[in-house]
């Protein structure tokens, strides 16, 4: 596949890429034309069809095309002119080819957080975490290919889990420290702490935030989740339901983070340390992956509150 960073200025292109936007637009000279943003996992391309007359069919945002045409460079970017397209097959295409996935392979980490479960040996909450990640298959279906966020970390398909086994990971290390903590409720709280973010965000290509994610948020969502599986085992106790809730409710930190919540429990402290952790660390990550060809300074990021560099080694 000619994967969009790989493109070259005079380079005849004949490929598939997803067409992330398509706006219908005029010249100067009242001459329609349609410019394009085409995407595949390394990137988005825009593009320009200038003539509409022969060659190219009908299509919409949202889709995979087929697209013939040249690379050219204008105002010092890449900008491809297509003179054929059409809409693409089944089966033409791969999904993983189009849009961000973890770097991880989705069965080892599903796996791995199997593993994770059995480390919690409370009966009720380990019968809670196999609801929902064994026996409710839609859900599983939905978590396992859910991004974490639209833009900022884990914004790609198994992003959420991705994170949340991250997550799960860096709280056990802190049992391992503090023994004070309980490991069971600390545990079972990092797998669930986000799991708000399989109704709160659409699936990719979209990856956008639904009606329920602006009106409720992933918090409250996720809190609203567990309350239910939980009322449904039973004899599940209520102080530990409880427990659980305040920790997904507080997990942010702060209410100005978003949090209804502040932590009133270590578990909770915890995770909201563990889940900015990973936040921030895998932000950083994903910036010095982008800029892998640069050195130096990289400028200022919103979430880490600071102007970046790669270290030189």
């Amino acid at each position: 596949m000619n994967y969009i960073n790989t493109l070259h200025e005079g380079e005849n292109i004949s490929e598939i890429y997803f067409c992330k936007n398509k706006t219908v637009a005029k010249t100067k000279a009242g001459k329609t034309y349609y410019s394009l943003i085409l995407q595949d996992k390394t990137g988005t391309l825009d593009a320009k069809i200038w003539d509409l007359q022969s060659g190219i069919d009908h299509f919409e945002s949202k889709e995979y095309i087929y697209v013939d045409g040249q690379i050219t460079i204008f105002n010092d970017a890449k900008q491809l002119n297509i003179r054929r397209v059409r809409r693409a097959m089944d089966g033409e295409y791969d999904e993983a080819d189009y849009m961000p996935c973890s770097p991880k392979n989705n069965n080892d980490m599903y796996n791995e957080l199997l593993g994770l479960i059995d480390l919690v040996k409370e009966e009720h909450l380990n019968a809670l975490l196999k609801d929902f990640f064994v026996n409710d298959k839609a859900f599983v279906e939905v978590f396992r290919r859910q991004s974490a966020a639209k833009s900022i970390h884990h914004g790609f398909i198994g992003g959420l889990m991705h994170h949340s086994i991250s997550v799960a990971k860096l709280c056990s290390f802190y049992c391992d420290n503090y023994p004070i903590i309980n490991r069971d409720l600390l545990i079972t709280a990092a797998l669930l702490h986000d799991i708000g973010k399989t109704k709160e965000l659409s699936p990719f290509p979209e990856n956008d935030y639904t009606d329920e994610g602006q009106l409720v948020g992933h918090i409250v969502i996720g809190a609203m989740m567990v309350r239910d599986k939980a009322d449904n085992i039973e004899g599940f106790p209520t102080k530990i339901k409880d427990e659980l809730i305040h920790c997904i409710l507080s997990h942010h930190g702060k209410m100005e983070y978003g949090s209804p919540k502040t932590p009133a429990l270590i578990e909770a402290q915890a995770l909201a340390y563990a889940d900015d952790t990973d936040a921030k660390l895998e932000t950083f990550s994903e910036l010095l992956e982008e800029n892998s060809d640069k050195s130096g300074w990289l400028g200022y990021n919103r979430l880490l509150e600071s102007n970046i560099k790669h270290t030189e080694f």
